[in-house]
């Protein structure tokens, strides 16, 4: 299976993992090295400055630095992850009176640059709309959309990525290699992901007196996944309700993930959910044998072929016959722009790598995956699959070149340092155990939609709001909006949900007048739900 779910741009542009070190030693063991002072005591730079958010300028302090998680039990006193933050206040506001919103990308394992540079932080990288942004320099702006208008910032790197690294402190190289073997599995998997990330927030919330303030979650991509987890632990374990969650790329249940099902053979509900983002991205890219007037009424006919017609044909499996077939590959056709032979050959199952492939194989173009309103010349035009991401390899140099460069001159932090786009995940595990489950952690595809409605039927007054791009086919929209609808949530919490769709890709803030609209709908909705006087 490709991989899954790296929020913005990806397994192509992964940085070195290389820790950072001192001088090379020839001996290691004739000269045990301790873990550099910076990763096992809490570090902060602040710095001070102003945005203009749609003519509304907002001053703030800013804090670029790391907190210290350490284990539990009997290892209560060992530091085991140094997290980097940067956060930013805004001036002259009692805490009370000031929601907090903590955000993070995906991956799992990523940084998160791309919503502080591309979304909601004061300065926004510029990038091309859908073409590849020219090499340096890069325009670096005003963010007319930065959240801090309404609320402040706490942008999260995941351990390992970004500044964050996982901390091995004995000073024997064979048993600090042991023990950063012991960090990752604790660690990188989803449970383990969760609980660092809910000690970060509590030890945050001690370390700048925010206990009392409105609280809000905010993650992209498998940050969705891990705010469902996340959200769970923090109302249930640490006894810190939410005032609400704010989905953005959404899968909960990866049993919904065009990203392989041929893999999973039986499961065609992955091929179902993806049709209408097949279908908005042939429509934009001009491929459908007759164009529609307008994108949105065209999806809502696509959504509902999906789960009809198309889902009968698809369960019939075997039973399909040679007539319906052809009728099922002929309304395919007009939907995607694919040609009726080759989704006969596909036996009507075409994987998100395939049709990115396929869409305009006739001028040897590949599609874009995280936003397939992009395209880039095919790599191998005679392959199955696509082979990379024509969006992921357009904006991704942009986005760290600007952070590299700004975290170091204004925010005073990571001189002498390596920023990682990525951190170094050999194995993630994404076993789970799910709310109310005894015993073993389950080996089954990973679905976290039990512990957001554990979540949201703990904390009745818990709000959730869903994004998605249109063009996304990293986590199609179509999926999200199913997995919500089939949360197992008593009827009286179904309007503790909010929806927005944007015609835009999984990065939906990488189109600047999508941006716009999620700043605004995600600005009124903490407004309507911060409790604030």
């Amino acid at each position: 299976m490709r991989k899954l779910l790296f929020t913005a741009a990806l397994a192509a542009l992964l940085l070195s993992s290389a820790a950072i070190a001192g001088p090379d030693k020839k001996d290691d063991k004739a000269k045990p090295e301790k873990p550099d002072a910076t990763l096992v005591e809490p570090q902060a730079s602040s710095s001070e400055g102003s945005v203009s958010v749609e003519g509304h300028r907002v001053d703030y302090k800013a804090v670029a630095g790391t907190l210290v998680l350490h284990g539990s039990g009997d290892k209560e006193d060992e530091p085991q992850v140094s997290m980097f933050y940067v956060a930013y206040f805004k001036k002259g506001v009692g805490a009370t009176k000031r929601p907090v919103t903590f955000i993070y990308n995906g991956g799992p394992g990523s940084a998160t640059v791309w919503l502080h540079m591309g979304a909601f932080g004061p300065r926004r990288v510029v990038t091309s709309d859908d073409g590849h942004t020219p090499a340096a320099p890069y325009g670096l702006v005003n963010n007319d959309y930065s959240l801090l208008d309404a609320s402040d910032l706490v942008f999260i790197d995941a351990p390992g990525a970004g500044f964050s690294r996982l901390i091995a402190d004995d000073a024997d190289k064979d048993k600090r290699d042991e023990q950063m073997k012991e960090r990752k599995k604790a660690i990188y998997g989803v449970d383990g992901d969760g609980h660092a990330f809910a000690q970060f927030i509590t030890q945050f919330l001690s370390k700048y007196d925010r206990w009392n303030s409105p609280k809000y979650l905010f993650g992209e991509s498998y940050g969705t996944t891990r705010s469902a987890v996340l959200a769970n632990i923090l109302e249930n374990e640490d006894s810190v309700d939410l005032n609400g969650v704010i989905l953005l790329s959404q899968i909960l249940s990866f049993d919904t993930s065009i990203d392989g099902p041929e893999f999973n053979p039986g499961i065609d509900l992955p091929y179902e959910l993806a049709l209408p983002t097949f279908a908005a991205t042939a429509f934009y890219h001009h491929k459908l044998p007759q164009q529609p007037a307008e994108l949105e009424p065209f999806l809502r006919e696509v959504e509902q072929y999906a789960m009809g017609d198309y889902t009968q044909a698809l369960m019939a499996g075997s039973r399909l016959d040679d007539a319906r077939k052809q009728a099922v590959a002929q309304k395919l056709h007009e939907y995607t722009g694919l040609p009726v032979a080759y989704l006969l050959k596909a036996n009507l199952r075409v994987t998100g790598g395939m049709f990115e492939h396929e869409l305009q194989t006739d001028g040897e173009i590949t599609t874009g995956r995280l936003d397939s309103r992009f395209s880039g010349p095919a790599i191998d035009p005679l392959s199955k699959d696509s082979e990379y991401d024509p969006q992921s390899s357009a904006i991704s140099s942009a986005y760290v070149a600007a952070f590299n460069d700004y975290v170091r001159r204004d925010l005073k932090f990571g001189q002498g340092r390596q920023y990682r786009l990525f951190a170094d995940v050999d194995h993630w595990d994404f076993s789970h155990k799910a709310p109310g489950v005894h015993g073993e952690a389950l080996q089954s595809s990973t679905n976290v939609m039990p512990d957001l409605a554990t979540a949201m039927k703990t904390n009745p007054n818990l709000k959730v709001y869903l994004n998605g791009g249109y063009y996304d086919l990293a986590t199609p929209y179509f999926a999200a909006d199913y997995e919500m609808h089939h949360l197992p949530i008593p009827a009286s919490l179904e309007h503790n949900i909010s929806y927005a769709w944007y015609p835009s890709g999984h990065m939906v803030y990488a189109h600047e007048a999508s941006l716009k609209q999620l700043h605004d709908n995600v600005a009124r909705f903490i407004g309507q739900t911060d409790n604030v006087k």
